[in-house]
């Protein structure tokens, strides 16, 4: 199996399915709050911001996958799939466990040099809250579907990064 991803990770389509996935979780989330108007808070907007690394890493693996440049992909993969769970986790707890204490901030906070929520509103812009519930599918809301997403990308980015170390066989490398 290792062998396998490694074999993979060389190659562009594995990246650009990679970066297909993140793209269609996006559209997914501009479909709930353009077409369905849910109000999504500032912890959905993180885990936005998130998937937007994972599309990165797909694109960036896609540029040149049989060079070194599929490490720097690998571990923004690996990154971007982290802080999303980190903040599905906590966005799952607010939910959840609703209390006072245990809540996200009003409004997200961007760097100044990167102001994602000035540039694009419609894309970056926190008018829920993180302890409504909204929306849910076989009796899971929206954070723990993305708990189980990003879970996932990163289950299988760490497997990716493991492989780099088997090489292929040659007749893999020559397509035999």
């Amino acid at each position: 199996m290792l062998r396998f991803l490694n074999r993979c990770s060389r190659g562009r389509r594995a990246w650009l399915l990679l970066a297909f996935t993140a793209l269609a979780l996006e559209l997914v989330a501009l479909y709930f709050q353009h077409v369905m108007l849910l109000k999504p808070c500032v912890l959905c907007i993180y885990q936005r911001c998130a998937l937007w690394g994972v599309f990165a890493a797909g694109l960036v693996g896609a540029i040149a996958p049989s060079t070194l440049l599929r490490y720097p992909a690998i571990i923004l993969w690996i990154y971007s799939s982290y802080e999303g769970l980190r903040l599905a986790w906590k966005h799952t707890d607010i939910l959840l466990h609703p209390s006072p204490f245990n809540t996200c901030d009003f409004f997200v906070s961007f760097p100044a040099w990167l102001p994602l929520d000035k540039w694009l509103p419609a894309v970056f812009n926190a008018t829920g809250d993180c302890s409504e519930r909204q929306w849910s599918f076989l009796t899971l809301e929206m954070p723990q579907w993305l708990l189980g997403i990003f879970a996932a990308y990163l289950l299988i980015a760490v497997f990716v990064l493991i492989s780099q170390a088997f090489r292929p066989k040659r007749r893999d490398l020559f397509g035999r």
